[in-house]
C-alpha cells in the first residue's frame, strides 16, 4: 500500500513538473522580452524605453514593485509622461521579468538592485533622471536617493513600501523563499495554482477601483508564475523589512524633490506607516492623499500621479537653476578674488 502511495505521488510530482516546464515556455513565449537585454557583469538587465515626443525634457525611471515587471509601469505612465516630452525608461528589477538575478547572496538588498539599475542606464548613456517607485519598488528609489543622489534629480513614490510594519509577510512567500521546501512549491504548485488565483489576486491589489479589463494579458504578469522568477519575487518580499529598517534611518539625508502619492483605500500597505513616514522623515517631501484609491494609483488616477511627477520635475528644474546660479556666483568671486591676489 505505501509503495502504491508513494509511486502515485511521484507520478502526481512528475506530472506537475513537466506541466510547470510546459507552462513556462509557453508564457516565455507569449511575453517575449521588449526592451534592450543591457549587459553587465553576472547577466542581463532588460530595460524598455519610449522617446520623449519634442523636445526632451530630462529622463524618468520608473521601478515595479513585487510580483511584476517594468510593464506594470510603463503601460500606465509611459505614454503620458514621454507625450510631456520626458524620455520614459522602465526595468525589470533583477531576477524579475527578463533580467537576471546578478548577486545570488545579496540580490534582495534595495541598494544593490539600485547599483545593479544605475550600472545598466550608465551603459545607455542615461546619467540623471526622476526616479518614479511603486510599492516595494520604492525601496530602491529611496536606496538611490540615498547612495547616488548624482543621479536622482526628483524622487516620486506611489504607494511605497518604506518603513517596517506589524507583523510579517503572506506564508506563501516565506515558503517560496526556504531553502529546503522552496523549490518543491514553485516548480510543482506555483504555476497550476496561481495562473488560477490571478484575477482574484490582481482585484484585492486594486480594490476598491477596478483592474483594467486587459491587465493581465498586457502587464505580461503571468511571467511571475515561472519558478525562476516567483523565486525572485519571494526572496526580495521575505528580505524587505530588516532593508527598510536600516535604510529608514537615513531618509533625512534625502535633499532631492521628493513627492509620496498614496490612497486613503490602500488595502496591501500601511499608508499611515510608509507614505506618512516618508513625508516626515524626507525634507520638504509633499504627499498627496487620493480620496477613494487603492494601491495601484497610476492606474486609478493617473492624471493625479502625472500632475505630481510634473510637480517634482518643475522643482528638481527650480532646484538646478539655483545650484547653476549659485555655482556662477562663486566662479566670479572665484575669479575676482584671484584677479586681485595677482594683482598684489
Amino acid at each position: 500500500m505505501l509503495g502504491f502511495a508513494g509511486t502515485a505521488l511521484a507520478l502526481i510530482a512528475a506530472a506537475l513538473a513537466a506541466y510547470t516546464a510546459w507552462r513556462t515556455r509557453a508564457i516565455e513565449r507569449r511575453f517575449p522580452a521588449r526592451g534592450e537585454r543591457v549587459a553587465l557583469e553576472g547577466g542581463a538587465l532588460h530595460v524598455v524605453e519610449r522617446a520623449a515626443e519634442g523636445d526632451e525634457r530630462g529622463a524618468i525611471l520608473l521601478i515595479h514593485g513585487a510580483s511584476g515587471n517594468h510593464a506594470d509601469m510603463m503601460n500606465a505612465l509611459g505614454g503620458p509622461l514621454a507625450a510631456r516630452g520626458f524620455r520614459v525608461l522602465a526595468i525589470d528589477r533583477p531576477g524579475h521579468g527578463w533580467s537576471a538575478r546578478f548577486l545570488a547572496g545579496a540580490a534582495s538588498s534595495p541598494a544593490a538592485q539600485a547599483e545593479l539599475i544605475l550600472a545598466a542606464l550608465a551603459r545607455i548613456g542615461v546619467t540623471r533622471a526622476i526616479v518614479v517607485g511603486h510599492s516595494l519598488g520604492a525601496v530602491p528609489a529611496l536606496a538611490m536617493a540615498l547612495e547616488a543622489p548624482h543621479f536622482v534629480r526628483g524622487l516620486a513614490l506611489l504607494a511605497p513600501v518604506s518603513h517596517p510594519w506589524p507583523g510579517g509577510v503572506a506564508p506563501y512567500y516565506t515558503i517560496a523563499a526556504n531553502r529546503w521546501f522552496g523549490p518543491w512549491f514553485r516548480r510543482l504548485l506555483v504555476l497550476p495554482v496561481g495562473q488560477r488565483l490571478l484575477p482574484g489576486a490582481v482585484a484585492g491589489v486594486f480594490a476598491p477601483n477596478a483592474a483594467p479589463a486587459d491587465y493581465i494579458e498586457a502587464s505580461g504578469l503571468p511571467l511571475v508564475l515561472r519558478p525562476r522568477h516567483y523565486k525572485a519575487n519571494a526572496q526580495d518580499v521575505v528580505a524587505l523589512k530588516p532593508h527598510v529598517a536600516a535604510l529608514c534611518q537615513r531618509y533625512g539625508e534625502i535633499r532631492a524633490p521628493t513627492a509620496i502619492v498614496t490612497g486613503d483605500s490602500d488595502g496591501v500597505v500601511y499608508a499611515s506607516i510608509h507614505s506618512a513616514g516618508c513625508a516626515r522623515d524626507i525634507r520638504g517631501a509633499v504627499l498627496t492623499t487620493l480620496k477613494g484609491v487603492g494601491h495601484s494609483p497610476h492606474y486609478s488616477a493617473p492624471e493625479a500621479v502625472i500632475a505630481v511627477i510634473e510637480e517634482v520635475a518643475a522643482r528638481a528644474e527650480a532646484r538646478e537653476g539655483r545650484d547653476a546660479a549659485d555655482m556662477s556666483s562663486s566662479m566670479r568671486t572665484a575669479a575676482v578674488a584671484f584677479g586681485s591676489d595677482r594683482t598684489a
